[in-house]
């Protein structure tokens, strides 16, 4: 069986489930227990080391419904690769800590003939933008199926018919992985984060391009401009920056979270 192996495991996130439970547990314990759960489509999280953004994380998926949901896409920017377009994974099987997982290899198979960007290439699958989502995924959606996007080089209006396609079916979720600023002074980055908080919460793309800075604004305007289509409405849930975990303000990384229902 064809197997997407992790690539960061022990580096972004822990190798061992026991420890990636402890780091959920944690993350839990810090918020008001509340078990509402909401109804979403799709969310947006971020995708750095859980010491610095798993807070953030996991504060929007563990407000998520999961019950219908059988299908979670995981679309996120190439970090490592050039890519020309976007790489769907067609793997049978997505390794993670805590058991692997099931790629629906029909669905991915599928998206590759009917869009001209999406095609298969390997190279682009030891990412860790989508990989950081996979033990969420585990924790809070259990068995449920997998598709893997990587992006590189593509216009945001090529993906927006498969996410808005995705957002019509009640069993799938889409998950739209980004960071915000990078490397700014706390000051300046929490201004240029700002900007890229007001756009999602206002759902406008010619607002991303006023000054927001995040590496997977390709997927976050697809994601909006899909949204919009749909008559759908974004909920912020979490925004900090790396200087939370290390209380260096010279040179931060900002981090976001929000939900799509």
């Amino acid at each position: 069986m064809s197997k997407r192996d992790t690539s960061v495991a022990g580096i972004f996130y822990p190798a061992q489930c026991s420890e990636i439970n402890r780091y959920i547990d944690t993350f839990n314990e810090a918020v008001e227990n509340d078990n509402t759960k909401i109804s979403a489509k799709a969310l947006i999280s971020p995708h750095a080391g859980y010491v610095y953004s798993g807070f953030t994380a996991n504060a929007a998926y563990r407000l998520v419904d999961t019950k219908k949901i059988k299908r979670v896409l995981v679309i996120g920017p190439s970090h490592r690769v050039y890519l020309k377009g976007a790489s769907v994974a067609l793997y049978e099987s997505y390794q993670s800590p805590c058991g692997d997982m099931k790629i629906d290899v029909d669905y991915s198979t599928h998206l590759i003939d009917t869009y001209e960007a999406l095609s298969f290439n390997p190279t682009a699958h030891s990412e860790h933008s989508t990989e950081t989502q996979m033990p969420f995924i585990k924790h809070y959606f259990g068995e449920v199926n997998l598709v893997e996007i990587v992006y590189g080089d593509i216009d945001y209006k090529e993906l927006i018919a498969l996410i808005e396609k995705a957002l019509n079916d009640e069993d799938t979720f889409t998950v739209i992985s980004t960071d915000l600023s990078h490397f700014y002074d706390l000051h300046e980055a929490n201004r240029l984060d700002h900007l890229c908080l007001k756009a999602v919460e206002n759902m406008s793309v010619p607002e991303l391009n006023s000054g927001c800075e995040a590496c997977g604004m390709i997927g976050v305007k697809a994601l909006l401009e899909a949204s919009k289509r749909q008559g759908l409405q974004t909920q912020l849930v979490d925004y900090r920056t790396s200087y939370d975990a290390s209380s260096d303000a010279s040179s931060v990384v900002g981090y976001m979270s929000a939900l799509i229902s």
